[in-house]
């Protein structure tokens, strides 16, 4: 109901963004090494439009790593071709889930740029035209509705891998928490106006990196298999990402935020790692992984999505207080590397040029870090600041003071070429819903860094007295990325999150300053009068690509693309793996592999005699493995994870692809699909 008591017009999409699976590096880990080579399962957009009846606003949480600058513009771009003034940078809010398993290469800044092999067009556009989509369905689908919102709290699903850092905030303020991790856990439920369920959108902070950095497959990780599971439950019978129900789940203020809650081990030895700098007495920080709750990655993925799902599906269930009142949106264009912020009568605070510390080349206990760098430092090493200072310049001694106690180990923003290596201009944005404020950030904040900058919007909100017992809830890693923010006490101590502050001590300081500006001008419905601020950079030269175009592809004599190399088994029980292997092609030859699929598994039905598909390359059952084999020769090999609930039956497995041949010297692209044998699936042993 908006400002009349007329319900919301309230409108939900999905689009499939997945990008190519092949050869590009996933987004995470920053881990070159780390390229697609698979899906396990498909990315989804998820769009939710709400429109009071004077104002509206989208909210999207996509199944990527990031939102990423250039990302974002070239959305709000298709989005002002197709729709005019409708849909704007004020009142479109664009977040990540923040999973580590999506193709990268959707970014203008050079830094980005060197770690995913540059800007890689094949990659960013699936994830345009997804984002797009998932708006258009939204769009088209507005009715009248209502919203709830419920929130509770989900123990035993994330940890805090920096404790020692967050040990560093002030005592008094510790206190007035039971946890060094945010717990809650908001859900926004939508419903037509015959209370039937349109959507949910749930906000949790936690990393999704229970897929770790060995993964090579496609993955939306934990918060993608928590859409998954409740998508499932409520279009029953419909294949992943198919049916009316949208179910968002979005990130928080994750920052020192893991669900790997076994934490960190030296791999080699069992023993639990250095607490202050994560490292292993043998191997270092490399050694030093943190390890999830299941017996390998994806079985951890399942466990810590599972345990999303079902607080999400039990307070959306029991959600019965009601979202009411108008809608505002606040958004600004500011420089980060130079904003001051008075904090008392005589004392003033700055932020600066970015630049990355030597913590962040040692990754964290989740991943990254092969050059065996240590968290906690704050003394450079002069091994590396050497090679540094040949390749990419000394820092400026005003960067190293307005950074201090960081080691400077790349000074991004003294860096400009080909490109900047880091933003300067970054989005803060506030869309409030009735009662309900959502805070898009910009990066990963810490679980107190997100405590503060709820406490400032909520306390702002509510002084006018327009805003009564307001939700306000961190929409982590929206709009642009810019890593880490920390507080001011746990930027002190350096570890990754601290080292990955990109524009110094006083970021969070910088952002609560912002962000409460926003919340005035919306408590006092300003919002018109806000500055918009300095445009950001849209890059037309000097973008670069390091990847290769995908090759040629080769066979066997005599055989054919989609012929089966390792053949299924006759006879398979509920609960076992099938296998299949075939001659396959690139998948970059397939080009723009939205809604389609590499893989399918079908069960005959005797009644019509027909082949219906079951699960496809989206499916959590399924992976879909891509080996890239010398000569040119590369194969696929499809898994089949049979459910205990399998129905007894005649099944086969189908792979779909395309190759890349040369005819009179010219590439042409050809379609091809193979079958395993026919199999059968019987009940299993222990029924």
């Amino acid at each position: 109901p908006g400002p009349l008591g007329e319900p919301y017009l309230i409108g939900v999409g999905r689009a499939d963004c997945t990008g190519p699976p092949a050869e590009i590096p996933l987004m995470g880990y920053a881990n070159p090494q780390q390229t697609a080579a698979g899906i396990h399962t498909r990315l989804y957009s998820r769009a939710f439009i709400i429109d009071d009846g004077s104002r509206r606003v989208v909210f999207v949480t996509a199944d990527v790593g990031m939102i990423s600058q250039r990302l974002r513009l070239e959305v709000l771009q298709v989005l002002k071709e197709k729709y005019g003034n409708l849909y704007r940078q004020d009142n479109v809010v664009l977040s990540g889930t923040h999973t580590h398993c999506g193709p990268a290469g959707y970014f203008q800044y050079t830094l980005f740029m060197i770690t995913s092999k540059g800007y890689i067009k094949a990659s960013i556009e699936p994830l345009v035209n997804g984002i797009v989509k998932s708006i258009d369905i939204a769009h088209s689908t507005m009715k009248p509705g209502r919203i709830y919102r419920n929130r509770g709290e989900l123990d035993e699903s994330s940890l805090n891998r920096s404790p020692h850092s967050y040990l560093n905030n002030p005592e008094n303020e510790r206190q007035r928490y039971k946890s060094n991790t945010d717990k809650q856990v908001l859900v926004l439920k939508f419903t037509d106006l015959d209370g039937d369920g349109i959507g949910m959108i749930s906000w949790f902070a936690v990393h999704a990196v229970s897929m770790n950095d060995t993964n090579r497959m496609v993955s939306s990780d934990n918060m993608g298999y928590a859409s998954y599971l409740l998508e499932k439950d409520k279009n029953p019978g419909e294949l992943p990402g198919q049916g009316g129900f949208v179910a968002g789940f979005s990130s928080s203020n994750l920052g020192d935020v893991t669900p790997n809650i076994r934490g960190p081990h030296c791999v080699n030895t069992g023993l639990p790692c250095d607490y202050l700098n994560s490292s292993c007495p043998v191997g270092g920080t490399k050694m030093c992984q943190a390890s999830g709750p299941g017996e390998d990655m994806f079985d951890s993925t399942k466990i810590i999505g599972h345990n999303i799902y079902m607080k999400a599906k039990e307070l959306y269930a029991n959600a019965v207080e009601e979202v009411t009142g108008p809608i505002q949106a606040a958004h600004q264009w500011v420089n980060m590397t130079d904003v001051t912020v008075k904090i008392n009568d005589t004392h003033t605070v700055s932020t600066c040029k970015p630049a990355l510390g030597h913590s962040f080349a040692a990754g964290t206990t989740d991943g990254g870090g092969s050059l065996n760098f240590t968290q906690g430092a704050v003394e450079g090493d002069p091994f590396w600041d050497g090679i540094r200072d040949i390749l990419l310049g000394k820092p400026s001694n005003q960067t190293k003071e307005c950074h201090h106690p960081k080691p400077i180990l790349f000074s991004t923003g003294e860096m400009n070429s080909p490109l900047p290596w880091h933003p300067q201009i970054v989005d803060v944005q506030i869309i409030t819903i009735g009662s309900v404020a959502v805070i898009a950030v910009p990066g990963e904040m810490t679980t107190m860094s997100g405590r503060r900058l709820r406490k400032v919007v909520k306390e702002e909100l509510e002084s006018v007295g327009t805003f009564r017992n307001t939700e306000v809830v961190i929409a982590g890693l929206s709009n642009i990325y810019t890593h880490y923010i920390t507080t001011y006490e746990e930027y002190q101590v350096q570890r990754y999150e601290g080292a990955s502050t990109i524009y110094g001590p006083h970021t969070l300081t910088a952002y609560l300053h912002k962000y409460r500006e926003l919340a005035k001008a919306i408590a006092q419905d300003r919002v018109s009068g806000l500055p918009v601020g300095p445009e950001p950079p849209f890059f037309t030269n000097n973008l670069f690509s390091l990847l290769a175009p995908a090759a040629v592809d080769r066979k066997p004599e005599n055989t054919s693309f989609g012929d089966v190399l390792e053949q299924v088994l006759p006879l398979y029980r509920q609960g076992d793996v099938v296998s299949v292997t075939f001659i396959a092609g690139n998948p970059r030859h397939s080009g723009d592999i939205r809604d389609k699929t590499f893989v399918t598994v079908e069960i005959y039905d005797n009644r019509t005699e027909t082949w219906e598909v079951v699960y496809n390359d989206a499916s959590w059952e399924t992976r879909f493995h891509w080996l890239k084999g010398s000569n040119k020769q590369n194969n696929a090999t499809v898994e089949w994870y049979i459910p205990p609930s399998a129905p007894v039956g005649s099944y086969r497995i189908r792979h779909f692809g395309h190759y890349k041949e040369l005819k009179s010297l010219r590439p042409v692209i050809i379609p091809y699909e193979g079958s395993s044998d026919v199999f059968t699936v019987m009940s299993s042993y222990y029924s």
